[in-house]
């Protein structure tokens, strides 16, 4: 990706409000330009080409639908991957996710001695990245990578602006400690028994990387060597990038733009939402969550102090392609240190006073029961207030206090459900739910075979929410199922 050419910010707001307008042209432009980087960012967060390819699409359909919201068309290209990175979160949170079919490398043309080489590096840049976290991997490779500046990085992360500054200098100081460590493993591991009976594999794991860095930091003759440590563009240059599906641009055009997939893209753009005050998606909920009490991004008018970014190289890929995302989407960021730091056993150095809670580069973590997030924040239920009991006695003859009135129960809602249509070659829809007459509590509470939902919450009176329906496997012809839902009511789904 290093000499890729970009689309610059004239192109991207001209893109932008073609978008606005409707433009089908406009729609493979921006496709064109973004969507081989889009898919290998996918790509690393989910580690399967299928999920990845569905993410992309999904992006792809949703910035159409949403492009309206948008208030700084200039920045486009960050709100795209903070679109995409919502959509892997959610769906990494599915528990019918597809696994086991990574992409193949992009062919970048070396010969085989050039291939040698580039290999030994990559053990190098596997090693360093080894001792960060997965935020820390996920934050250089937006930040040097894919060129996104740290209004960028606030948006497509969902941290305040004031932490991402932090962050990404922490980041650095922690990537420039990794790779003295790894250094030191990869070519003086005789001048030190300590560093050589740490170092007992090549690339590094993340608990060695960890254990090697906190040794340098405190061992007098490791810590003095003089070692010269490449810069983030040229460590993660050698790294291999995820190879968009030749095939793949045919199928997001036509899910985006066909007519018979108007429903679908209906429910896709729900699942973007809901939306900040800028026009950027907040991050992935995996729970019910209210509105009101989600922190806002602090961004303010800091645009005049963010560079352009530093120049773009290739992607994190193999098993340190894992990088990022909290489960429940990050909305939240640890506090950073201003000096360097070391984790515990838990990967290395990253932010103090927090574990991070995504996986490590080389083991996966079990992905939690999807539910649905709502279009539209839930209302509290009001409770009864019971009224004070007098404290001091009256006379006789003084009539009675009055009582005052107790507020009236709230009457509970019916829950009123809409079906959906899978249209090859998607494999999901959503089904739309609706608190009438009142304030409903629901839950899935069946799915017919070939099908899998779930998800359970609150709907305030008329407020509505999508609940994704995925089939289980391929098949042919037309079928149809449901889903049922409590407090009653159930929705026809059509697949295949």
């Amino acid at each position: 990706m290093a000499g890729e050419p970009r689309p610059g910010q004239n192109d991207a707001v001209r893109l932008a409000e073609s978008l606005r307008a409707g433009d089908v042209i406009a729609l493979t432009e921006v496709y064109d330009a973004y969507a081989p980087f889009l898919f290998d960012y996918c790509h690393g967060l989910l580690r399967d080409r299928v999920e990845a390819a569905g993410a992309l699409r999904n992006c792809v359909i949703a910035a159409r639908e949403h492009a309206g919201r948008l208030t700084e068309p200039e920045r486009l290209r960050g709100w795209l991957y903070a679109i995409a990175r919502k959509e892997c979160m959610r769906r990494r949170d599915s528990p019918n996710r597809h696994t086991g079919q990574e992409a193949p490398e992009a062919d970048d043309g070396l010969t085989p001695e050039q291939v040698a080489r580039r290999d030994e590096r990559r053990k190098l840049a596997h090693s360093a990245l080894a001792a960060l976290s997965g935020r820390q991997r996920e934050t250089i490779d937006l930040h040097v990578r894919h060129e996104l500046d740290e209004v960028d990085l606030c948006g497509v992360l969902g941290v305040p602006l004031e932490d991402v500054y932090p962050l990404v200098e922490q980041t650095r100081r922690d990537l420039d400690a990794g790779v003295r460590a790894a250094l030191v493993a990869q070519n003086h591991l005789r001048d030190c028994p300590a560093a050589a009976a740490l170092a007992d594999a090549w690339p590094l794991p993340p608990q060695t990387a960890a254990d090697l860095v906190r040794h340098v930091a405190e061992c007098p003759v490791c810590g003095a060597r003089e070692l010269q440590v490449p810069p983030p563009d040229r460590l993660l240059a050698v790294l291999p990038i995820a190879a968009i599906p030749a095939d793949l641009r045919l199928d997001v055009l036509t899910a985006a733009t066909a007519d018979d997939r108007a429903g679908n893209r209906r429910a896709i753009a729900a699942w973007t939402e809901p939306f900040d005050e800028y026009g950027w998606p907040l991050p992935y909920e995996p729970t019910v969550t209210r509105a009101k009490e989600k922190p806002q991004r602090k961004r303010g008018p800091v645009y005049a102090l963010v560079g352009a970014g530093v120049t773009g190289i290739v992607v994190l890929a193999g098993a340190l392609t894992a990088f990022g995302g909290e489960g429940d989407g990050a909305s939240s960021l640890p506090r950073v240190s201003a000096r360097p730091s070391i984790s515990d056993a838990s990967g290395g150095p990253i932010p103090t006073e927090s574990k991070p809670v995504d996986p490590s580069p080389t083991s996966s973590s079990p992905s939690p029961t999807e539910s649905a997030s709502p279009s539209e924040s839930p209302s509290e239920t009001p409770s009864e207030t019971p009224s004070q009991t007098p404290t001091t006695e009256r006379p006789a003859e003084d009539p009675p206090p009055s009582t005052p009135d107790r507020p009236d129960r709230p009457t509970r809602g019916s829950l009123a459900v809409s079906g959906c249509e899978m249209d090859w070659p998607d494999d999901e829809c959503g089904i739309t739910i609706r608190a009438v007459g009142g304030p409903v509590d629901w839950r899935v509470t069946g799915v017919s075979d070939g099908l899998s939902a779930g998800g359970s919450g609150h709907l305030a009176a008329g407020r509505s929410t999508t609940v994704p329906v995925r089939k289980e496997a391929a098949c042919w012809g037309e079928r149809t199922g449901s889903v049922s839902f409590s407090p009653g009511g159930a929705a026809s789904v059509t697949y295949c």
